[in-house]
């Protein structure tokens, strides 16, 4: 068997993420032991929320020490088991990190049909994303038909299916995108009402043309000047679900909010959404997202690069918005 390949943090970001913030090591396949399955990574995640994980600060999660594998999440194959629940070739999920090879209990790692869909639809429209977008919506937002919601990154992993479910519940809804290209697929191929590409600029004028009734619901995953041109538009007893804020991740100071007061005066109800809340329920928004999927109401895309090494300048393009999709990695 070869050298396990692995991506460590090397350094920590100061704004920006770099290619220095991370180094390729190579280390010895580890070897499973009692109740542990040995697994070949075969995909890797990307996904916003690691850019949180490589400050040392106080979160929800702990941070990665330096020199240690960046977290993430995997889809690979058995190929040594010391647990009867499972047993060499199966498929499972797991959150084994940006490396080829890793250990886990069973406990945690959870198999996967990777015959009815292909297997890397576990790490986006029936993985994490996917069911942030399930719950962050009927939990949340809880639209209701004729109602305007827009979402933010709307062409993005988890956007874009929060775009897509508000649809079938009979939204008017309008997308945030950078470019055309991801514009014209949002409205053409997901659904959506209309599309604004904030990179064209008069980001306010055209939403306010959008949204001619204003906005019920707002999905967010971009905040900043997004979000602040979002909440001046916004209707009374409205709703934002804070699903992420990742325009603002790798700035040096934070950004400073012009339409706070719109929260008060609209009576506005914000609330964050951290997805591992939903723990105990994520089966129920995985049945909703199987059948979506099955009868083809969902829409699907993925960006893929290929091999460990390009992990780091994929995940950089992620954070500036140069994907189109889910953003992954073929090991």
């Amino acid at each position: 068997m070869t050298a396990n390949k692995q991506i460590v943090l090397a350094a920590r970001p100061q704004g920006p993420v770099t290619p220095g913030n991370f180094r390729v090591v190579e280390a010895p396949v580890p070897t499973p032991g009692p109740g542990e399955v040995l697994v070949k990574n075969e995909w890797l995640s990307l996904d916003p929320y690691m850019r949180g994980r490589m400050n040392e600060v106080k979160s929800y999660a702990p941070y990665v020490e330096l020199g240690a594998v960046m977290v993430g999440q995997t889809v690979g194959e058995v190929i040594e088991s010391k647990d009867e629940s499972l047993k060499r070739g199966d498929k499972v999920l797991a959150a084994l990190g940006w490396q080829l090879y890793g250990v886990a209990p069973a406990r945690e790692v959870t198999k996967v049909d990777a015959g009815s869909v292909p297997a890397s639809y576990y790490l986006g429209v029936l993985g994490m994303p996917g069911i942030t977008a399930w719950f962050g919506l009927h939990d949340i937002a809880k639209p209701k038909a004729g109602e305007t919601l827009v979402v933010s990154a709307a062409t993005g992993a988890v956007g874009s299916v929060a775009g897509q479910l508000a649809k079938i519940e009979g939204c008017r809804v309008v997308g945030i995108a950078g470019g055309k290209d991801k514009c014209d697929y949002a409205v053409a191929e997901l659904g959506y009402d209309a599309c604004i590409d904030y990179k064209a600029g008069d980001l306010r004028d055209r939403l306010r043309e959008a949204c001619p009734k204003g906005i019920d619901v707002d999905f967010e995953n971009a905040g900043g000047e997004i979000l602040d041109t979002v909440l001046s538009l916004m209707n009374p007893f409205s709703r934002v679900v804070v699903c992420g804020l990742i325009a603002e991740y790798s700035l040096a100071e934070p950004y400073r909010y012009r339409n706070m007061r719109a929260v008060l005066v609209n009576r506005i109800r914000m609330q964050g959404m951290i997805v591992f809340d939903w723990k105990g329920r994520y089966e129920d928004a995985l049945a909703e997202l199987r059948w979506h999927v099955a009868e083809g109401r969902l829409k699907y895309r993925e960006s893929i690069a290929e091999g460990l090494e390009n992990a780091p300048a994929a995940f950089i393009a992620l954070l500036r918005g140069g994907n189109f999709g889910k953003q992954l990695v073929k090991l």
